[in-house]
């Protein structure tokens, strides 16, 4: 039996390394590890509640949207405040552009290049400015390490290459193909700053927006912003429905056995783009999946997290709103920073997938339509798209139906009108704000004493699929989508990374560096 480590999984928000057994050239064990604390819960307690708004945006570059919208969400129950109609909506609006964003971001950015042979751009023939750019930089590059073996290796955009100069069979051969994937992941780069501008449209600014709040937002809804914001939806629309769309399908007829790796069928949703002010329907449903057919309605009360196998002397199966963050790096067994959250005593993958999963046997016709039409394409059964290659395909679904939802929330807002109710902030209160993140179910749970933070915790996506085993020894459900994984070459694991990244870990929001030995500095900010 062989170690195999990836370590640093790349291409990710964060630090996580991955170490497998494995035998007879198939994973049979995996251990997922976060390699990082921050405890922004720690940063919380004491200050005032409308801070934590601003604070856990922090946590994370990439999905502060999410949390900036669950922090508002929390602070919304604990102070005893809706949204008005315009707040709900304006809310949606930026989380669309966010995940619009995000989702562009993760399949070309990130997981694109686990199967694009981005060497291809070498061979480019053609006149697009870009990509002559590109084809040039890499030619330079390759010249200045003349000489050296790995050299390819070695490019920035090139990294990780796995397999050496030829690839070792890794990627898509057409160079066609491939150049067309490259001029994708150029033209990604634009449509990605087009969304960041719709989200500051009615957030004021990304990342870390200011116009996210309690009661709804700051921005008020007029003619101008709603023209801009469609003008650029339109633009982004465009490539979700053709360039993103021909790729995904590209690689899913190269690479059809990722139909079948990296399997999971236990799916969690909290629901997310509210449809009313009283949170009780979404547009993708809120649920719980069991083996990939039990649907059974959520209930938050049942959310714990555990710490057996993590870095924290804690108290383990504690619902959040009595949840604790005690760091103890030498903790002897644990092999991660990130906790064990589950869901009734099971462990939940979260995600597009989830989403979509949680939405289709809830019976949503306009998912249902969409996934239908994938699975034709290849063939394939529902249970098909609980995988590496369901996961890629879930986030271009969303993208196609958010995109078109996001039209009708611009009709519907009063231009003009009050984008947010207003709030007094309690002596004592309670509060839950769960919403989904592109990467998935995400929760923030404060506890307010004397118009102060006592306590604030976060459990976000990357926490639920990547964290480790729990009190019982249960996997969490990366390291279960690893099993059986087949690994052609131990010394170039890129089947593992195709799993692990499709899941599109973010470990930064999953851990909130701390040194054992120094103590925690204490400043006064003028």
């Amino acid at each position: 039996m062989a170690k195999v480590l990836l370590d640093p999984i790349t291409r990710i928000e964060g630090h996580l390394s991955i170490e497998l057994d494995v035998q007879n050239g198939k994973v049979v064990d995996a251990k997922s590890r976060g390699d990082m604390f921050r405890g922004f819960e720690m940063i919380l307690k004491g200050r005032n509640p409308v801070d934590a708004n601003q604070i856990t945006q922090r946590i994370c570059g990439v999905c502060p949207i999410s949390h900036g919208l669950a922090s508002s969400k929390c602070l919304d129950d604990a102070f005893g405040i809706k949204p008005n109609k315009n707040g709900r909506i304006l809310r949606n609006l930026i989380l669309a552009a966010n995940y619009l964003q995000s989702h562009i971001l993760h399949f070309y950015h990130l997981a694109a290049l686990d199967f694009v042979d981005i060497t291809a751009i070498l061979q480019y023939k053609g006149s697009d400015a870009g990509l002559v750019k590109l084809k040039e930089w890499a030619k330079n590059e390759l010249q200045v390490k003349k000489g050296r073996v790995d050299a390819i290796s070695t490019v920035g955009p090139f990294l990780p290459r796995y397999g050496g100069l030829d690839g070792g069979g890794f990627y898509i051969k057409d160079v066609e193909t491939n150049i067309s994937a490259i001029a994708g992941y150029v033209k990604a780069l634009d449509i990605r700053m087009k969304a960041h501008k719709m989200v500051t449209l009615f957030g004021g600014r990304v990342p870390h927006a200011i116009g996210l709040v309690p009661g709804g937002v700051t921005q008020v809804p007029t003619s101008s912003n709603i023209r801009e914001y469609k003008k650029l939806l339109k633009e982004v629309e465009k490539f979700v429905n053709t360039t993103y769309t021909d790729h995904i399908i590209a690689v899913a007829k190269t690479f059809p056995e990722y139909f079948t790796l990296g399997k999971y069928s236990n799916f969690l949703s909290y629901g997310v783009f509210d449809k009313d002010e009283d949170r009780k329907e979404y547009m993708f449903e809120q649920g719980v999946v069991y083996g990939g057919a039990k649907l059974e309605k959520f209930d938050s009360a049942k959310i714990r997290e555990q710490v057996k196998y993590s870095r924290y002397n804690s108290g383990s199966n504690l619902h959040p709103l009595k949840g604790e963050t005690n760091p103890d790096p030498r903790k002897g067994g644990a092999y991660t920073w990130l906790k064990a959250p589950r869901y009734n005593e099971a462990p939940m993958e979260v995600g597009p997938l989830a989403r979509v999963a949680v939405a289709y046997l809830s019976g949503n016709k306009a998912v249902k339509n969409e996934l239908d039409a994938v699975l034709k394409i290849f063939h394939a059964d529902v249970p098909a798209a609980f995988s590496v290659l369901g996961r890629h395909a879930s986030r271009l679904i969303e993208c196609k139906l958010i995109a078109k939802q996001a039209y009708g929330w611009l009709d519907e807002l009063e231009k003009g009108g009050a984008p947010r109710s207003t709030y007094d902030i309690p002596d004592v209160g309670e509060g839950e704000g769960i919403t989904e993140a592109p990467r998935g179910a995400l929760g923030h749970w404060i506890v307010v004493k004397g118009k102060k933070i006592e306590n604030y915790q976060c459990v976000v996506p990357t926490t639920w699929f990547c964290g480790p085993r729990d009190d019982r020894g249960v996997k969490g459900p990366v390291e279960e989508a690893l099993m059986g994984t087949p690994i052609a070459d131990n010394n170039n694991p890129i089947e593992a990374a195709r799993v692990v990244r499709s899941f599109d870990p973010c470990i930064a929001c999953a851990v909130h560096v701390v040194e054992g030995d120094k103590e925690i500095g204490t400043f006064k900010v003028c």
